[in-house]
This record gives C-alpha cells, structure tokens and sequence, in this order.
C-alpha cells in the first residue's frame, strides 16, 4: 500500500436502510449525512457523529481477491475512495471530499448484516481490533455539500 494522501471517489452509496447500499453519480451530503440515505438500526448507525460511513476501493479490490464478494456499497459505505492510504485513516482525521469537510469519529463494528459479503461469513475481516488498516471508519460532516464520482479526496 502507498503512503498516499489523496484519492478519488469512486462511489457513492445510498440506501433506505441496511445493505447494500446502491450507487448514485452525486449525492447532498449535510450534517446530517447522505440525502436519500437511512438506517434501520440507529443506536448503531447515523446521528451526527456517524454521519457518513467511508471505505476503501482499494480494500474491497483486496477483499475480492481473497474470495468475499465485496464491491461498492455491500459494506454499507457511503463513500468508497480508491487510492487513499486507508492506515492514515484514524479517529481525528481531516478529509475534505470534493467540496465536503468531515472528521472521521471512530471505527466502525462489523455486523451481521454485512456478514453475507464474506466467503466464511465473517464479518471481522474488516474489525480494526483484528485486522488494523482494514475497518471502515465513520465521519461527522462539518461542511456541507454536493459530491460527485470522480471528486478529489485529500487527508488534510
């Protein structure tokens, strides 16, 4: 993996709630989260500090090639970024993505409900605590926008 601080959206991802999330060209991203996108289970997921879910297309490459069935959105990411060193990504990180500013909360838990994606059905090949660099991270916006596929993402 590259030491790369800067990227590019190659997906975004809505649903009206659980996975996958389905593809959209752009997408109103508010304090909020995603327009158009919901949870069904929200002592788990959105509220302001898990506003967005990020992922890596980099990581989904990875995933398909050790046979789990990962693509854009199966992981319930809003926004799969390719090219962006996903071990810079921690909980106080900075990125503006196209015209969006958000700050990156936490790790997410792996669920159940992602668990089909896998060969073996386990979700915990992208937990942080088991596989460090692989978790996909969730954000709280701090300034709103428009984004659309193709826009530049840098760690600030």
């Amino acid at each position: 993996m590259s030491s790369s601080r800067t990227g590019t959206v190659t997906s975004l991802n809505r649903s009206l709630g659980g996975v996958p999330k389905r593809p959209v060209a752009e997408a109103r991203i508010t304090r909020g989260g995603m327009e158009g996108d919901r949870q069904r289970n929200l002592k788990f997921h959105g509220g302001p500090d898990r506003a967005l879910c990020l992922y890596s297309a980099d990581l989904l490459t990875a995933l398909r090639r050790e046979g789990h069935s990962a693509e854009p959105g199966t992981l319930g990411e809003n926004v799969t970024i390719t090219g962006l060193d996903w071990r810079l990504l921690r909980p106080g990180a900075h990125l503006r993505i196209g015209p969006v500013s958000v700050e990156v909360t936490s790790f997410t838990m792996p669920c159940r409900n992602i668990a089909p994606v896998f060969a073996d059905r386990r979700s915990g090949r992208v937990s942080e605590l088991k596989h460090p660099g692989w978790s996909r991270v969730y954000a709280r916006v701090l300034d709103a926008g428009v984004v659309r596929i193709g826009d530049p993402v840098v760690l600030l």
